[in-house]
């Protein structure tokens, strides 16, 4: 099976990227994670695969990170949880974040995730919550250094489609403009928007 691609990268969308690997253009299903991580098109990418057959279809999941794709299949052992839905979870929350939210049997934050709902979110920390001794947490993530207001705004402005840096420039000059926004969503959203602008 293919476990990893070396290769140009022939085209990104925030879910798609195909890379071109000795003349062949691999279809890879990815997060926006990974693809605010990628380079341009047409520079050399490098994505860590994961294989998913079926009868009908044989389907690649690509990850900027290992660990990304540890978390991914860690996903899949949840019953209800399939391929698509694990990368919509990865699309709409960190990782490192995500393991901390299951850690702390954080339901509030798992269910604002899309598609998935509080029985879901029992169940992530029901079958996750031990097994999860091998996913490392930076503490220089995000959600350390915004807090959960900040975290949440920047997660909201990368699924609008704008790539993390950019986000993270935004909510770091509203909150140096505005210290007390660090504490509200809204507020710290708003200004993060304005700030890009």
């Amino acid at each position: 099976m293919i476990a990893f691609l070396r290769g140009r990268l022939f085209s990104k969308s925030p879910n798609q990227a195909i890379v071109e690997c000795g003349g062949v253009g691999y279809d890879v299903t990815i997060s926006v994670a990974t693809f605010t991580s990628l380079p341009p098109e047409g520079a050399e990418a490098r994505l860590h695969i994961y294989t998913h057959v079926r009868e009908d279809q044989i389907a690649l999941f690509g990850f900027a990170e290992p660990q990304e794709k540890r978390m991914f299949e860690k996903l899949l052992t949840i019953s209800g949880i399939g391929p698509k839905l694990a990368i919509t979870v990865l699309s709409g929350i960190d990782t490192d974040r995500l393991v901390t939210a299951i850690r702390n049997s954080d339901h509030a934050t798992l269910t604002r995730i899309p598609g998935i709902g509080k029985k879901t979110a029992e169940r992530v920390v029901l079958e996750l919550k031990d097994k999860l001794d091998d996913m490392a947490v930076a503490p220089s993530a995000a959600a350390a250094r915004y807090g959960p207001a900040g975290d949440d705004a920047l997660s909201a402005l990368v699924n609008l489609g704008y790539a993390r840096p950019v986000a993270q420039r935004a909510i770091e000059t509203a909150i140096a403009k505005q210290p007390e926004a660090a504490e509200d969503f809204e507020v710290l959203f708003r200004a993060a928007m304005a700030a890009i602008r």
